[in-house]
């Protein structure tokens, strides 16, 4: 392959990554709530619904970030294809289940198995985007997770029954369904990330370096803010799905009208990925994250008055519009924040903020909602919305931009010092762009951080005897 044809692959791998996404989150949010009316055919209470739901989201926390510290050096597909196996194995043996304790058990694997998909996903998205797409193909990435929490929960309400005490069967068949849903995604996980090449004649080795401390990257300026402002919006859509059917209830509405209103809040969600790059270029993505955590913030406590259903609709549109921005921006911060050799330690524990927002939040919403009232979880998230908006704006607009020469670990003052050896180097300068078709081929070699300024040194002496 040429060197255009190297640094300018075709979008086909992310198209391929989008629909296998949109499979295995669909298989994962069809089984969720089908898991949970399964243990209640099972026999569980309120208690034993809580533990299981834990389990999924407690379980991978253990291998998160040495899941992470893996795929830093080494490939990112074989973890796609073991989040697919753990998804679609976890999901079937649930519905074979026949015992709590087994529920739990093969809960925790359809957890872990998403866990492993999603850091191999982020990964491959982040070594092969450059710097000015990361933003748009992050966004783009996330439309799949949109579209599976959109059709999944749907599809499960269709085939699960509770007529007639034919919930056990059917919720048993659909979780059957969403394993086979799930296998659906080896389809598409081809040539998503390309093999090693050769290192060229003369080119410096690659340093592994030592890992960057978990402590290390967690005080990396942008990260805590990503990883924050991730939790928040996670949380503010897993409470909004659990507490509006509650409000729905107090103000006399459908469930069906409940059903609708959650479907235009994940459309509203998916609108807003589709025009994200536009978004960026006339606010910034700082100013962009600033705004639309604080909007979402004031409009998730707004959800507690008492308005008419299309006041409802038009609120939860925006508000599904405003959270959409948060989790392919809060994905770019922390890549572009973290240091080169640990970006999907970064995202790691980015995930390890979700899942524990995912235990948190409903939590301390269920305690708040036992002492203030049905409106107290979404006071609770327009704090928090509110807390990540003033938390992103303290990350700078050098952050924002993903074009800082200090990105990913290398200080802005040595790149500018490097003078015109980094104009040799080309996009090298930036610390992204050059090592492409390394990142291409997944061995993590951008992720050391010598492609800048080590390099620059001995490309340049030896153009010079080639001169004359």
């Amino acid at each position: 392959m040429t060197g255009t044809d190297t640094r300018r692959p075709g979008r086909g791998w992310l198209l391929r990554l989008v629909l296998t996404f949109s499979f295995a989150q669909g298989a994962v949010s069809m089984a969720r709530p089908a898991v949970s009316y399964r243990a209640l055919a099972l026999g569980a209470d309120e208690r034993a619904i809580g533990v299981i739901t834990a389990v999924y989201a407690l379980l991978p926390l253990l291998v998160a970030v040495p899941l992470g510290r893996r795929t830093d050096h080494g490939r990112c597909a074989p973890l796609l294809v073991t989040g697919v196996a753990l998804i679609s194995g976890g999901c079937a043996l649930s519905g074979l289940a026949g015992s709590l304790p087994a529920m739990a058990a093969w809960s925790g694997v359809m957890g872990l198995g998403h866990l492993c998909f999603v850091i191999g996903a982020q990964s491959i998205v982040a070594r092969r985007s450059a710097p000015e797409e990361r933003d748009r193909n992050f966004g783009h990435f996330t439309i799949g997770a949109s579209l599976g929490q959109l059709i999944g929960p749907a599809a499960a309400g269709l085939v699960i029954s509770e007529h007639d005490g034919r919930m056990a069967p059917t919720s048993a068949t659909a979780l059957l369904v969403s394993g086979a849903v799930a296998a659906v995604s080896y389809a598409s996980l081809w040539r998503l990330e390309q093999r090693a090449r050769t290192a060229p004649s003369g080119a410096p080795a690659v340093a592994a370096g030592p890992p960057v401390p978990v402590r290390g990257i967690l005080r990396t300026r942008g990260v805590p803010a990503g990883i924050f402002m991730s939790l928040a919006v996670l949380s503010a859509t897993d409470i909004l799905t659990a507490y509006l059917p509650v409000i729905g209830e107090d103000r006399a509405i459908a469930p069906t009208t409940i059903g609708l209103l959650l479907s235009l809040r994940a459309a509203a969600t998916i609108a807003c990925r589709l025009v994200m790059t536009p978004m960026i270029r006339w606010l910034g993505r700082t100013a962009l994250m600033v705004v639309s955590c604080a909007l979402a913030g004031v409009l998730c406590g707004g959800l507690v008055l008492p308005v008419p259903v299309w006041a409802l609709a038009a609120m939860l549109l925006a508000l599904g519009f405003c959270l959409g921005v948060g989790q392919p921006l809060s994905m770019t911060t922390v890549v572009q924040a973290a240091p080169e050799r640990a970006r999907s330690t970064a995202l790691a524990l980015r995930l390890t903020g979700n899942r524990l927002g995912q235990v948190a939040a409903p939590a301390g919403a269920g305690l708040l909602a036992g002492v203030a009232g049905t409106a107290a979880p979404f006071v609770l998230l327009g704090a928090l919305l509110l807390a990540s908006a003033a938390l992103a704006a303290r990350t700078g607009p050098e952050r924002g931009g993903g074009t800082t020469p200090g990105a990913g670990g290398v200080p802005a003052p040595a790149a500018e010092a490097t003078g015109p050896a980094v104009k040799a180097t080309g996009p090298a300068a930036e610390g992204e762009a050059a090592p492409a078709p390394e990142e291409e081929a997944g061995q993590g070699r951008v992720g050391h951080g010598t492609g800048g300024p080590q390099a620059c040194p001995q490309t340049r002496p030896q153009a010079r005897p080639k001169g004359p």
